[in-house]
């Protein structure tokens, strides 16, 4: 598999790649507007990434996290543009050091190799318009959105993805993640740019929604709970069996991981 879509929003251009075409999940999206390229896809499709950041000039490289998807080209460009990339603190230092990769992760997108990696500026704009940095973690650490509050777009790295979560990794948090959500959705914008699901017209009525199914999904794996069900009993009533990919992470990323941080959740602090 290779580029699997290009597509163009106005000023922005995106291109879509992946070894597998299994679904959102699998492939990836490399925005580029005006003068900055945000995240760079996964390593083992530089081959086809290479080309799209070579057609035109751009003086920037914002990254959301450090995830294998997102940097895995970031030390590539830089190489091969001189663009340093710009990242979140937490970020920067992630990308120095390293960091390892789950062999399904590595089966899909490849390794991620380390990268000399810059701290935001104090400042953030894409051609001429400023841009607010919004941490998000949850999904992973370090995750930083961008929204362009002008235009009401959101670039939500991993925020959004989709309404309805049905698997969640090892390393990811539920209370975390619903704390980020709540603070995106106080601010106003209408588009979500997420690298894997693509463009998302009312973006933040979608975002909502994912915050009221997970919270609902919390309070009746609590409820379940309360009647004496086990983790995995509750994970086969709400969200069914486990499938292959579970089995085949070893659980790494697995429906069990996503009921079992849904009962850390405090339903309260939301309602």
């Amino acid at each position: 598999m290779s580029v699997l879509d290009t597509f163009r929003h106005k000023d922005l251009d995106a291109l879509r790649v992946g070894r597998f075409n299994l679904g959102i999940n699998t492939s990836f999206i490399v925005y580029r507007l005006q003068d900055a390229v945000i995240d760079t896809g996964p390593s083992n499709q530089w081959k086809y990434v290479r080309p799209f950041i070579q057609s035109r000039p751009f003086s920037q490289l914002l990254l959301t996290h450090h995830h294998e998807d997102h940097a895995g080209n970031a030390g590539a460009i830089h190489r091969l543009t001189g663009v340093q990339p710009r990242a979140p603190e937490k970020t920067v230092e992630i990308l120095k050091r390293g960091f390892r990769i789950p062999l399904v992760q590595k089966l899909i997108w490849g390794s991620a190799g380390r990268a000399d990696a810059a701290p935001l500026p104090a400042e953030i704009a894409i051609g001429g318009e400023l841009v607010t940095p919004i941490f998000t973690p949850g999904h992973a650490k370090d995750m930083t959105c961008y929204l362009l509050p002008g235009r009401g777009w959101l670039f939500s790295a991993d925020l959004y993805i989709a309404n309805y979560l049905k698997m969640l990794r090892s390393d990811e948090d539920i209370p975390t993640l619903l704390d980020s959500i709540r603070k995106v959705l106080g601010y106003d914008f209408d588009t979500i740019l997420c690298p894997h699901r693509g463009l998302v017209e009312n973006g933040r009525q979608r975002l909502r929604e994912k915050f009221d199914y997970l919270l609902e999904l919390s309070e009746n794996a609590q409820a379940l709970q309360r009647q004496g069900l086990e983790l995995r009993a509750i994970t086969e009533r709400l969200l069914g069996r486990e499938g292959m990919i579970s089995v085949l992470s070893r659980y790494n990323f697995s429906k069990r991981n996503l009921v079992a941080s849904c009962l850390k959740v405090k339903p309260d602090r939301y309602r």
